[in-house]
């Protein structure tokens, strides 16, 4: 009788739990919100993050084969996290390439862009310290701060004055978090004036080149010789390299604290022999793509120059390949993604509330690899769009 009563207990808990799921999803969906995963197709690329087609790289490819061959006696994986059975001296000694490559001391390697910032920002700042964060910065860079014991605060975008205000109140150690090209705006911030109000403030700036290295071969903080004036920076390897993974670049001493206290790096498996492999080469890669990154920032101007908002949207400022175009919706958001994808072009909404009501947009990433022809039938299938709906 007594597991009989347990039992129903414990179905009735189950069926609430499941229509608690069931209510939030059918919410979504009524909302005209909801997430759905979807395969790849053979559409014209303008949605993906590889900047300069290192994921599509045949060469790349090949020397990643040719690496993990000459090494017979590699891992298929780790087999453990690094403080126990995963570490190997290949990936320490990748970690000091890629500091050198950045003109950094040191590095740490993390197996995701999302486990950096994580593991930085709840490790690094303790109770009566300061985060204060562009509002504008990613998901993983706010969820690493909250996670912290942290006082937080948010400023305007690349608001000088806003971000002043905030330095003002600051308590205990200050950390300023933002990203040198942002990922869902593709602007870039006055680096210098915000690195002038931390230093004046004596606050330590982190910023995150997720997508800046590619347009930038080595990160938009060395491309401006700002590198000895930033506490640490977050390098991904999921963008214009073409793999996956990301290193936080700074002192021996960060390196050390990190290795002692961020939780993403200390209990997690250790990233296998091949994706280390796959970002060393792509570092190799990436020292003899100067056509392609000249042939990148050609079709950003090309792109730019041919597409006409007129008065009811807003393409954003950017001079990075991710180009937006503010539609002010939902409806009218997926409706411009229909039509271009319609046209065979691989273009994706983006609604609230991955951004911000009102500013739902389609988000175009361009590459090196885009033709003029497609470039010019990416900006034909965008104006007529913009000339149907004008007021």
């Amino acid at each position: 009788m007594v597991a009989f009563f347990i039992f129903a207990q414990n179905e009735a808990y189950l069926k609430a739990v499941d229509d608690f799921l069931k209510r939030k999803l059918q919410e979504r969906q009524e909302a005209g919100i909801y997430r759905e995963l979807k395969p790849e197709n053979d559409k014209i690329d303008f949605c993906s993050n590889d900047y300069l087609g290192f994921a599509h790289s045949a060469v790349l490819k090949q020397s990643i084969a040719h690496e993990v061959n000459s090494h017979p006696l590699s891992l298929n994986g780790s087999a453990g996290s690094r403080l126990l059975s995963g570490n190997i001296q290949y990936a320490e000694d990748l970690e000091q390439q890629i500091a050198t490559y950045h003109q950094s001391e040191a590095g740490l390697l993390f197996n995701s862009g999302y486990d950096a910032n994580l593991g930085l920002l709840s490790s690094l700042a303790q109770r009566g310290d300061t985060i204060i964060l562009d509002e504008l910065v990613h998901a993983s860079i706010i969820d690493g701060a909250r996670l912290s014991y942290a006082n937080r605060y948010s400023f305007k975008h690349s608001d000088l004055e806003s971000l002043e205000a905030k330095l003002k109140i600051a308590k205990g150690n200050c950390y300023v978090v933002i990203e040198s090209v942002y990922s869902m705006d593709g602007d870039t911030p006055p680096l210098f004036e915000i690195l002038n109000l931390t230093e004046k403030y004596n606050a330590a700036l982190i910023i995150d080149e997720a997508h800046a290295v590619g347009l930038y071969p080595k990160g938009l903080v060395c491309e401006l010789d700002l590198q000895q004036r930033v506490f640490a920076r977050v390098i991904t390897f999921g963008k214009a390299l073409g793999g996956h993974g990301s290193i936080v670049l700074g002192s021996s001493d960060l390196r050390n604290y990190l290795i002692n206290f961020a939780r993403s790096f200390i209990y997690t498996t250790a990233a296998s022999f091949h994706q280390l492999a796959a970002i060393k080469m792509a570092y190799q890669l990436l020292e003899n793509s100067s056509e392609a990154i000249i042939s990148l920032k050609n079709n950003i101007e090309l792109f730019k120059q041919e597409v006409n908002t007129g008065e009811n949207f807003t393409l954003l400022n950017s001079d990075s390949p991710i180009q937006c175009m503010i539609l002010g919706s939902n409806e009218m958001a997926r409706e411009a993604a229909k039509q271009l994808q319609m046209n065979n072009l691989d273009v994706r909404p983006i609604l609230s509330p991955t951004v911000a009501q009102g500013t739902e947009r389609i988000r175009i990433c361009l590459h090196s690899f885009n033709t003029e022809n497609e470039l010019t039938l990416l900006a034909a299938t965008l104006n007529k769009f913009i000339l149907l709906h004008a007021r």
